[in-house]
């Protein structure tokens, strides 16, 4: 591609480079300049324009785009993406359900080192998205690109990035009081509402006391896809009473403890065929925090291995819920 400025008569199918006023309408930057346009400018005073001219081996700016969107999305429904029209060099994929995105860093960064001009961005791997969220935007940097450049690209795209949509369609929550008074709402109408954004449904309020034998009881009986546990007091330890009474009801406890913050005290586990998830305190508020990165996760179907919780600590400090019984202060 040759760019740079020509005499307005020779500027005939080049791509005007910055919108400029004719005598009687704008014409915008990018537009492919027709007789038309070049007389409306001629009418303003102009002389010369700057111009990009596409070489015969270049691609315009927008078919490119939507070529390496389709090559990265080649069947877009059954990855649930769907994939826009394309303007100005740019195409965007967007997410068709609730759910949370896969990213192949390792190709997308192969993607963006073929050409500089030629560039994917996405959101973070496992980053839980809504119905239409926008999940990645491919943009022609320039106005045109190699044909051989965007076929290397193209090589690389494949598989990219996908949206694993939710894999369950309920949950029940179990609610631990350490005295006779009930627990306020406010963490149930915050699982609630984690639930609902995820297209879960939450069963019919359960609340136990605090011990391991009716903890137990309870999640045998939950008619929920995924368990979770909300425990009237923190749960400390491995063998904890929550974490004993998913062994008790003849599960297993694959991880407790968590490198993010908030969030330390969530447990992982597994009763039959559910999963199941001891929350932190935390999880009372509707804030972002370590027992979402892994909610997001299992509920869509995606294997979470002790490893992976570990790997999350990178990243894993987030915004302090100032009420929280021990903030963080300087010197703590």
């Amino acid at each position: 591609m040759k760019f740079g400025p020509v005499p307005v008569g020779q500027a005939e199918g080049c791509l005007l480079a910055h919108s400029l006023q004719g005598a009687g309408r704008r014409i915008a930057k990018g537009t492919t300049l027709t007789p038309e346009d070049l007389q409306e400018l001629q009418q303003a005073g102009l002389t010369e324009v700057i111009v990009a001219r596409l070489d015969p081996g270049d691609l315009h700016e927008d078919d490119a785009a939507l070529r390496l969107a389709q090559a990265m999305a080649p069947d877009a429904a059954a990855l649930g993406l769907r994939i826009s029209g394309a303007g100005a060099g740019r195409v965007n994929l967007y997410a068709l359900a609730p759910g949370v995105t896969r990213v192949a860093a390792a190709q997308v960064g192969a993607i963006n080192s073929v050409d500089p001009m030629i560039s994917v961005a996405t959101v973070p791997d496992y980053h839980r998205v809504d119905a239409g969220g926008m999940i990645a935007t491919i943009k022609i940097i320039s106005y045109a690109v190699p044909k051989a450049k965007l076929l290397v690209a193209l090589a690389q795209a494949a598989g990219a990035i996908r949206v694993v949509l939710p894999h369950y369609g309920s949950a029940t929550l179990v609610e631990t009081r350490v005295t006779e008074d009930m627990p306020s709402d406010k963490g149930r109408a915050a699982m609630a509402g984690r639930l609902d954004r995820m297209g879960l449904s939450l069963s019919p309020r359960v609340v136990v006391s605090h011990c391991a034998p009716e903890i137990a009881a309870a999640l045998r009986a939950a008619p929920g896809e995924v368990l979770f546990v909300l425990t009237g007091s923190a749960t400390s330890d491995p063998a904890d009473v929550a974490p004993e009474a998913v062994r008790l009801a003849g599960g297993t406890v694959t991880r407790f403890g968590m490198p993010v913050d908030p969030g330390n005290l969530l447990f992982l586990g597994q009763l039959g065929k559910k999963p199941v998830i001891g929350l932190p305190g935390c999880a009372r508020s509707p804030a972002l925090n370590g027992a979402d990165w892994v909610l997001e996760r299992v509920v869509c179907g995606i294997d979470v291995t002790s490893a992976d919780i570990a790997a999350m600590g990178v990243g894993g400090l987030l915004k302090e819920i100032p009420t929280r019984p021990r903030p963080r202060r300087d010197g703590e």
